[in-house]
């Protein structure tokens, strides 16, 4: 196994010259690899990230939930994370100590 990915959204608002709010969905991709996790903001090793969960939404997508050592870190996802969290567990099983 490579490196394994779920691209998820972040959604910046913006307020324009005449006082309108504008929202502005941003897409990013988290990283799985044998080194840990890697997002656009943070950087998580493998044995620093406890559990992976998610909740999805009756209208499609849902959030993707990183259970770290520093907290839990949400991800908006639209894509099916059972791969990705399946890999997860995996690269996990395999590299237990």
């Amino acid at each position: 196994m490579n490196e394994y990915s779920i691209v998820y959204i972040e959604i910046e608002r913006k307020i324009d010259f005449y006082y309108q709010m504008q929202q502005i969905e941003i897409q990013y991709e988290l990283q799985l690899s044998i080194e840990g996790i890697i997002t656009a903001r943070h950087r998580f090793e493998l044995r620093h990230v406890h559990d992976i969960s998610h909740k999805s939404f009756s209208f499609g997508g849902g959030i993707l939930y990183l259970h770290t050592n520093q907290g839990v870190f949400s991800y908006k996802i639209q894509d099916n994370p059972t791969p990705f969290i399946h890999a997860f567990k995996s690269l996990k099983t395999e590299n237990k100590t």
